[in-house]
Formats: structure tokens, sequence, C-alpha cells
């Protein structure tokens, strides 16, 4: 093609070819430069992720090429941004505030919601628990020490007047993955788990465990941070505008998937069986997804309760301070466009 947009030049003919051929390869070499990176856990309370590669959403909102990468565990997902191998991630809060504070707020930030609710204790039916004062000698499964779940059991069992095992009392908390959670639920060495859906539901389903407490309920208006969208600094400076398509992008996914969750349960039952090899029963699926509120508001206030938290079990040896973890200008000004109402940040930040 080069050579013949030579013979052109030479019979006077090739300017407006030569600029357009250039004009293309420039256009290739600054869109390869701007692929985004994306991370994101193949689980209903990352519902919006799921979606968007399902159907392509997202490649067709931002204009580039998308790089997904599946994580099983939120710390692997922040060590990935403090590598640079993605550009921005979904993550829960626990991860989000640990990788804060060990980059002293200079690595990422928080540009959107995706998911409040959908955790909860769940118990064996032989367990023998059937009240608050029945946790003496029991062992709940967490799906990570340290991760959000994990918190919120230790502060819930502490508040009820339980101390640990490895503290002097008679309560076992222990981490574990979660299919190893429902594995040992079945046979009966544990006694139950604090984990995340759709795991809840397939306790309560597949392990004929009985929902014991919904975290929900320990939360203002039952509102509480699941999980959110962050982006590496150097890339929303660098590409402000791919990040402001990929919230408008995430604003209409999430407002598609509330429209008809019994249509997007269809969508992302297909999906988890691409990224698992396995789909979600029908009861499963329809259980979990009534316990997830999927959002693009970042319930802000609700992050700084978790890192207090985290600091009152002893994994934050102060209370972490969060200032500017939240960036949320680039939402409102797509929330404005849209004259949807704008989410209140920890500085009332707007466009």
């Amino acid at each position: 093609m080069m050579r013949h947009s030579w013979i052109d030049v030479a019979r006077g003919g090739a300017a407006r070819c030569l600029v357009a051929g250039l004009a293309a390869c420039a256009a290739g070499i600054e869109a390869h430069a701007a692929d985004l990176r994306l991370g994101y856990f193949p689980n209903l309370t990352h519902a919006q992720a799921l979606y968007a590669r399902a159907t392509g959403e997202f490649e067709k909102k931002t204009g580039v090429p998308i790089h997904w990468t599946a994580f099983n565990a939120g710390p692997t997902a922040i060590e990935s941004l403090f590598t640079d191998a993605i550009d921005a991630t979904f993550v829960g809060p626990s991860p989000t505030i640990n990788g804060h504070i060990k980059s002293r707020g200079e690595k990422f930030v928080i540009v959107a919601g995706a998911a409040s609710g959908g955790a909860g204790l769940v118990v064996r039916a032989d367990s023998g628990i059937t009240g608050e004062k029945d946790f003496a000698g029991k062992t709940i499964a967490t799906p990570q020490l340290g991760n959000t779940q994990d918190i919120a059991a230790r502060v819930w069992l502490a508040e009820k007047g339980y101390k640990l095992r490895e503290r002097g009392g008679d309560v076992s908390i222990v981490p574990l993955s979660n299919p190893d959670q429902l594995t040992l639920f079945k046979k009966k060495q544990i006694d139950g788990a604090w984990t995340i859906e759709p795991w809840v539901a397939r306790l309560e389903v597949d392990g004929g465990g009985r929902l014991f407490l919904e975290e929900k309920s320990l939360w203002p208006n039952g509102q509480y941070v699941t999980t959110h969208l962050v982006a590496s600094k150097e890339y929303l400076a660098n590409h402000r505008d791919i990040v402001k398509k990929l919230i408008a992008g995430l604003v209409e996914v999430t407002e598609r998937i509330n429209a008809s969750k019994s249509a997007a349960a269809v969508i992302l039952n297909e999906q988890i069986r691409k990224e698992t090899g396995k789909t979600l029963k029908a009861e499963v699926l329809q259980k979990a997804m009534s316990r997830v509120e999927f959002t693009w508001d970042p319930l802000c206030a609700s992050l700084q309760k978790s890192a207090e938290a985290a600091h009152t079990v002893g994994f934050a040896k102060k209370p972490p301070a969060l200032a500017g973890i939240h960036s949320l200008t680039v939402l409102n000004s797509v929330l404005k466009e849209k004259n949807l109402p704008l989410v209140e940040g920890p500085d009332s930040q707007t466009p």
C-alpha cells in the first residue's frame, strides 16, 4: 500500500492518500496507547463488569480496547495497580483502604460506586445457633484474613461480647475461600460463614444453611459499599476522557440491570458460566440478585466506617486517614449530563 502511495506522489495525486495513511497510523498508535486494562471479580457484586464483558458495552462506550483481568481477591487486584499491570479495577472497600494507606494516597482513587449489600452470615441448620448467645465454641469462616467480610464478622462478634480463640476466647474465625467454605459447611467442619453473594445464597440452597444475619441490617438505611471502581491516578490524569466514558457506561449498565434484574440475571449467569465453568441455580441467582443493590454511588460515609472498624479489630494501628481517597468530579460530570442526582463525596465534590 505504501508503494502505491509513493507512485501516486510521483504522479502528483498522493498527497491526500499519504496524509490519510499517516493519520490512520497515528490514530492506531494513539488508540493502542490508550487501551484500558480493567480488573474485576467473577461474582454478582461485580455485576456491571460481568454484564459489560458479556455485551461489550464498555468497549462500545469508551471506543478503546479493554483488556479484562479477573481476580479472586481484592489484595491481588490492588497489588496489580501498584505494579501498573492494570489501570482500573472493581474491588471491595477493605483492600482499597489498605492500598490507600500503603501508597500514602498516591496510587489510585475511587471514581464511582458499583454495589451495596450482598453480604451476610449463614449458619448450618444443625449448628445449634439460634440466637446471638449461641456462638461460644463455634467456628465461623470468612473469605480472607482482613478482607471486608472478615472485619465485619470480627467487629460484630466483639460487639456481642465474644473473644476470639487466639485471644483467649472460645470463638474461631478461619479464612477460607468461598468454594472451600461450602465444602466444609456441608461436611459440618464449620458452623457458619460470613461471606458475599452469590455464596451466601449457595450456602443456603446448596448447603442447607440458614441466613442468620444480613449485613445491611447493621448499616444506616441498609446501605454500605460492597464494590466500587478505582482508577490509577496516572491513567486518570492521562486519559480522563476514557475514564469519563467508562463511568458513563457503568451508569448505563447499572440502569439496565436495575430496570430488569431477571433479564440481567440471564446474561450474568451465562458470563459466570464462561468464567467459572458453572452456572448458578435459579434459586441461588434469585436470592443473590435480590440482596445486592447496584448503584454508581460509592457511599463514601460507609467507607469511613469500614476504616474505623479495621482499626477497632486491630488491622490498622490507628484510625486510617482517607483524605483524597475519593475523586468524584468525573462521576458527577456524567450524572449532570444525564440529568441524574449528583452524589456527595467527603468533600462534596461537584463538577
